[in-house]
């Protein structure tokens, strides 16, 4: 059975920093583009980064630009999301994902979804 597993989420003050890990099996991914979508509630499922199979490739949304940064370690199986400077509007459910194909930013591309890890943001 495939699973992708998200840890690290917790509760930080704004200005402070956490790191998500996201680690794979039941199968490698080692060839599969990675991703990080995000949700708030009431809020629609968003966007946040992705990486390439191979890491030379990285992507992120305007709103995390500079603050986040997005990894890989092919030989854990493992996607990491390093988040700095965090603010009360990154407070969310964040999602781990993949999928066979080149990064993209639409939810309806990724194959894989984890099961969430919140982060909470306070002001």
């Amino acid at each position: 059975q495939v699973q992708l597993v998200e840890s690290g989420g917790g509760l930080v003050q704004a200005g402070g920093s956490l790191r998500l890990s996201c680690a794979a099996s039941g199968r490698t991914f080692i060839s599969y583009t990675k991703g990080w979508f995000r949700q708030a509630p009431g809020k629609e499922r968003e966007f946040v980064a992705a990486i390439s199979w191979s890491g030379a490739g990285t992507y992120y949304s305007d709103s995390v630009k500079g603050r986040f940064t997005i990894s890989r370690d092919n030989a854990k199986n493992t996607v990491y999301l390093q988040m700095n400077s965090l603010k009360p509007e990154d407070t969310a459910v964040y999602y781990c994902t993949a999928r066979s194909s080149s990064p993209s930013g639409k939810r309806e591309d990724y194959d894989y979804w984890g099961q969430g890890t919140q982060v909470t943001v306070s002001s």
